[in-house]
């Protein structure tokens, strides 16, 4: 485990995915891995040399930084339908959220696949910014079961499975991950230290599974009954 988790933090020294670096920032500030402290700087680099992902990228920048500020037309770049459905709840403390937005989170549970994953972020993040009033315990607990349910009890560990595993840790509910499962994402595991999108189709590293492969990781390795938040909380 404790090796597995050190070559996964070496496979993201150097990179320049932006997306990558929110999640570094929530690991940093999660675990204090210290080789990620200054992921926030770096991804605050990226916005300023890509100026066509700008607008996305400060909207998703509220992840580390809870006075984030937009500038007009930043969320005319939302138009990912995960994005959808996460971003509403990114910002629910702020701009309350709509009345039928737990029937697009039930429609993007019964989607499945990402649309349900995603379903969980975005729960994870309406609790967080204090919005669950929205959501009944029920809907809440429907959305842990499907998420547990993505993940196969077979040899495969695919981009998808790590996805819904990394978030259900997220959501204080890692219990519902089976331990063999964790057992074979560190078996699968790229020499490079990450992972790719599907053991059953060898290939380079993703960022996106090895992301989510170390942040699962992290968590099964420090076991806590309370982390820090996921999203930067209004102080320093």
């Amino acid at each position: 485990m404790s090796r597995a988790v050190e070559n996964a933090i070496a496979f993201f020294k150097d990179t320049r995915e932006p997306y990558a670096l929110l999640w570094l920032n929530v690991i940093y500030r999660r675990f204090g891995v210290s080789e990620f402290a200054d992921a926030l700087q770096r991804y605050d680099q990226l916005i300023a040399e890509k100026p066509e992902q700008a607008p996305l990228l400060r909207v998703f920048r509220r992840i580390a930084v809870y006075d984030n500020r937009l500038q007009a037309g930043d969320l005319q770049a939302v138009t990912a339908e995960v994005d959808l459905i996460t971003v509403p709840a990114l910002y629910c403390d702020r701009w309350g959220l709509l009345d039928n937005y737990t029937a697009t989170l039930a429609k993007a549970v019964s989607h499945g696949g990402y649309m349900l994953t995603h379903a969980l972020l975005a729960v994870i993040w309406v609790c967080e910014n204090g919005c669950e009033g929205k959501l009944s315990k029920d809907f809440i607990e429907s959305v842990y079961r499907a998420n547990a349910a993505l993940i196969k009890d077979d040899q495969v560990v695919n981009d998808l499975e790590l996805e819904a595993a990394a978030f259900l840790y997220l959501a204080g509910q890692g219990a519902r991950v089976d331990y063999a499962f964790i057992e074979r994402v560190i078996a699968v595991q790229n020499d490079d230290g990450g992972w790719g999108y599907s053991s059953d189709s060898p290939g380079e590293s993703n960022w996106h599974s090895s992301i989510l492969g170390l942040f699962l990781l992290l968590h099964v390795k420090f076991p806590s009954d309370s982390y820090p938040t996921m999203l930067a909380p209004p102080y320093p």
